[in-house]
């Protein structure tokens, strides 16, 4: 692929990365992902996404923006409250960076219509706010054998995974899924949401920002991947974790006896 001038000068600091180079540069403009919310987490995931230059960015979310949400989604503005977020995310990347399409789905994603969605894209960052999204999205990115980067916050703590439970080795191993951390959702009420307990708006970018590095390295194939461990962040004490993860052999999905074939239990 050729650069014009501009994309030169846009992406001079990759270009100027080993790991990346003008080869790299390209790839990140054929890449197509998927964000699903585009909300604290989508945010900074879609901003840093378009700034990199990743070419494609599909959008999934139903919500219109809240004053509420400005805080912490840093994606919209305050002249952009009443507005479906998908349109408020496609005019702010539109002033960032020309060279990116922006597909803004303005639905929820769901059992009809996960499958669909993802496979016209690479790799799915999930930023969702509940378990029955974070279940689905990654069981369609396993079926669909699609990277997962997904990501979780809550007042002053945040985790980092990369799910690629569909990469098995010639001897069957495999990184774990979603389902292999959380077997179900934990019972109502006893995990709060952020709307319930409250989150720190710069954590939302701490994470994001991780998120898409993630993402781009899953992309470029550069790095270690972060498929088999769980990054922890605790924002109060300043300290990171990484802990290592294996794969459950009882898992419904990626088990050595799966139940789950299809999106058809959700």
């Amino acid at each position: 692929m050729e650069f014009n001038e501009n994309q030169i000068n846009r992406y001079a600091r990759h270009i100027l990365l080993n790991e990346i180079g003008g080869a790299g540069q390209a790839s990140l403009l054929g890449a197509k992902v998927l964000v699903i919310g585009a909300g604290g987490l989508g945010s900074p995931v879609v901003l840093y996404l378009a700034a990199a230059g990743v070419g494609t960015i599909g959008v999934v979310d139903d919500d219109v923006v809240d004053l509420s949400n400005l805080q912490r989604q840093i994606l919209h503005t305050t002249q952009s409250v009443g507005t479906a977020k998908v349109d408020s995310a496609t005019q702010t990347v539109s002033g960032i960076n020309p060279d990116v399409k922006i597909v803004a789905h303005n639905t929820r994603i769901n059992a009809d219509n996960a499958m669909a969605l993802i496979s016209d894209y690479d790799i799915v960052a999930d930023g969702s706010d509940n378990f029955a999204t974070r279940f689905l999205v990654n069981d369609a990115c396993y079926l669909s054998g699609k990277p997962l980067v997904s990501a979780a916050i809550l007042r002053f703590d945040g985790q980092l995974y990369t799910f690629k439970a569909y990469e098995k080795s010639d001897d069957g191993t495999h990184p774990p899924c979603y389902r292999c951390l959380f077997p179900k959702a934990p019972p109502a009420g006893q995990v709060p949401t952020c709307a319930e307990a409250g989150v720190l708006g710069a954590l939302c970018g701490t994470l994001g920002s991780l998120q898409a590095t993630e993402v781009i390295k899953e992309i470029l194939g550069i790095g270690d991947s972060l498929a088999g461990s769980m990054l922890i962040y605790e924002g109060l004490s300043s300290e990171f974790r990484k802990i290592t993860l294996k794969p459950d052999p009882a898992c419904k999905l990626c088990g050595t006896n799966p139940e789950i074939h299809d999106l058809s239990a959700h």
